[in-house]
């Protein structure tokens, strides 16, 4: 028997719109983010979801609720900030122009995407990644105790390390992913 993981990022935000580091700051869904909502929704739409995971932030409760129009079974919806953005510190609210314009592009690259740097007062990948990897292992225990097939709305950053476990991918591999507003991912659990 297979479980099934259905993982998404939330639509677009104004931020995301803007180039502005979003982090922890809670901004809602753009207009074109609340279309690539309905899309992932969609995209859904034939799939049995029992249990749902979203973040304290407005974009992931927001995607998550176009998702869930269409899953009437799914009665519980779990808030665990384990999977939330990446913290950007000092840099949320700031556009990444004005980082590469006072900090260098070489400085806005470490800060962006290096694994263990953190950007003043925020966290690295590599912490997002210890918080992901603590998430993923409580979910797999609640799936097989509870048979359960989940939906997940996350966010790009935290999105790495999931699809970095699931996909077997290396660290190098991971930072180059780009995840896409309009579409899921889906990772079969055997029980």
């Amino acid at each position: 028997m297979y479980l099934h993981i259905y993982l998404f990022r939330h639509g677009q935000t104004t931020d995301n719109q803007k180039g502005v580091f979003s982090g922890w700051r809670n901004v809602s869904l753009a207009k074109k983010g609340k279309e690539d909502a309905k899309i992932v929704a969609l995209r859904l739409e034939n799939k049995k979801i029992d249990v749902a995971f979203q973040t304290r932030l407005k974009r992931s409760k927001q995607t998550l609720k176009y998702v869930l129009k269409f899953h009437p079974e799914c009665k519980t919806i779990i808030t665990d900030n384990r999977m939330i953005e990446r913290s950007y510190g000092k840099l949320q609210g700031k556009t990444h122009y004005k980082i590469v314009k006072e900090k260098g592009p070489k400085q806005y690259d470490i800060w962006h995407r290096s694994y263990n740097v953190r950007p003043p007062k925020g966290e690295s990948i590599k912490d997002v990644e210890k918080r992901v990897g603590s998430f993923i292992k409580d979910l797999l225990k609640f799936m097989k105790k509870n048979k359960v097939n989940v939906a997940i709305s996350a966010h790009g950053n935290s999105m790495r390390p999931f699809r970095k476990y699931f996909e077997k991918l290396t660290t190098k591999q991971m930072l180059k992913l780009e995840n896409p507003y309009d579409n899921y991912f889906e990772y079969k659990i055997k029980v």
